[in-house]
C-alpha cells in the first residue's frame, strides 16, 4: 500500500482476515497503543508503526 491509507476492505484481502475480525478486535487494540490511525480515506501506519517494523516511511510494507 506505500504508505498510503488503505480500506479494512483491501486489507483483509491482503491478510486473510476476516473484515469483521479486524474491526472489532485487531483496529482497536492497534488505535490504543498508537500504531495505526483512522481517517476518512482509510487506515494508516503511525510514525510509532515504521519505528516498530524498523521501516522508514518511504518503503512498502506489503
Amino acid at each position: 500500500f506505500h504508505g498510503g491509507p488503505v480500506g479494512l476492505e483491501a486489507l483483509a484481502a491482503a491478510i486473510g482476515e476476516e473484515i469483521m475480525n479486524l474491526e472489532d478486535v485487531y483496529e482497536p487494540y492497534l488505535l490504543q497503543i498508537g500504531m495505526i490511525n483512522r481517517t476518512p480515506r482509510g487506515r494508516v501506519a503511525t510514525e510509532k508503526a515504521y519505528r516498530h517494523l524498523k521501516r522508514t516511511h518511504q518503503e512498502s510494507l506489503l
